[in-house]
């Protein structure tokens, strides 16, 4: 009797463990899905605490055209490193793609092209073929010539800041049409037009990488580029596309940008290939390539622009927030190679 009882105690306390182990399981699953919206909404709220600003509606239509540009940025970069890329150059193709553009949208005697100003849906439809055609150049380099990501996408960093500089002679380009400029300072119904632009970059994003075949084999190009070249799928040609997708995103947020500020400066895009990368990198999506949604992406830079927004009221100086964003960065880096070895 003793020892019936004994072997059933036995077995209660297995079932018990197990299903604490099941439950800790769980729970692991549930932060891993869910852990940057949680973390996203627990900064909220102890923003709000600290400063009575924050939650304010004007201020939170601040935050949303503040993110616009990055998250534009970073859902391009998304598709790169979804295929185990990576695109330093976006805050160069930035700059060249927005002084290019306004060149042709500006009523500048000196510092436009023949015939300026243009229509603006000409103006943007440069600036996007601009930033297309450099990113199409990053592409070959890595996927036909077998160039380091790295390397091609450092070269084209310094390349396009050199075009810039060449091509604006070191100066702005100012007075832009008004015309222009709504892409960057325009509303529908009290939403800004950039937050619009960004809503729908990432719709179709979205869209393109959940319910296409393109999508697909993004992914599976990533997740193992061997097996989908076996399986038929062209990782070349894939690799090219994703570096011009981010390139032609890039040249959207940087006419963007030069529309919010009624000039296209030379030195405009510093260092926002950090904030893109960040994004991706905080919202979940793998370095090693294959796992990661434009959806964790628009999270990841809604976070960041939460961060500096809640800084900037509280007086932090700039310095302080790029060491907070490298922090985030490096805690998102060691989450992302916990995933890959548990996996």
């Amino acid at each position: 009797m003793t020892n019936h009882t004994t072997n059933a105690d036995k077995a209660d306390d297995g079932q018990t463990v197990s299903a604490a182990r099941a439950g800790w399981t769980n729970t692991s699953v549930m932060i891993q899905r869910f852990g940057i919206l949680i973390a996203l909404l627990i900064l909220c709220v102890l923003l709000t605490f600290a400063n009575e600003y924050f939650l304010t509606p004007r201020n939170i239509v601040n935050v949303l055209r503040q993110t616009s540009i990055n998250g534009i940025l970073a859902i391009g970069m998304t598709f790169v490193i979804l295929t185990r890329g990576i695109d330093l150059s976006v805050g160069s193709v930035v700059a060249l793609a927005g002084a290019v553009a306004a060149s042709f949208a500006t009523t500048s005697a000196t510092q436009g092209v023949y015939g300026t100003p243009y229509p603006a849906v000409i103006a943007i439809a440069v600036g996007m073929a601009v930033g297309m055609a450099a990113g199409g150049i990053s592409g070959v380099l890595v996927a036909r010539y077998r160039v380091p990501a790295f390397v091609a996408t450092l070269g084209m960093l310094s390349a396009a800041r050199g075009l810039t500089l060449i091509y604006t002679t070191g100066r702005p380009i100012p007075a832009l049409t008004d015309s222009f400029r709504w892409i960057g300072t325009g509303d529908v119904a009290g939403v800004p037009l950039p937050v619009i632009i960004f809503a729908l970059v990432f719709l179709v994003s979205w869209y393109v990488l959940t319910n296409t075949r393109f999508g697909r084999r993004v992914y599976a190009a990533g997740g193992n580029p061997h097996a989908a070249t076996v399986s038929g799928i062209n990782v070349t040609r894939i690799n090219i596309a994703v570096f011009v997708i981010s390139g032609g995103l890039a040249g959207l947020a940087g006419m963007i940008l030069a529309a919010r500020t009624g000039s296209a400066l030379p030195q405009a895009g510093v260092a926002y290939e950090l904030d893109a990368i960040a994004a991706v990198v905080i919202g979940g999506t793998s370095l090693l390539g294959g796992v990661g949604t434009v959806t964790g992406t628009l999270i990841g830079a809604l976070l960041i622009g939460v961060v500096n927004n809640g800084l900037d009221l509280m007086g932090v100086e700039s310095y302080y927030q790029q060491v907070i964003k490298g922090i985030l960065i490096v805690a998102a880096v060691l989450l992302d190679q916990s995933r890959n070895r548990r996996a």
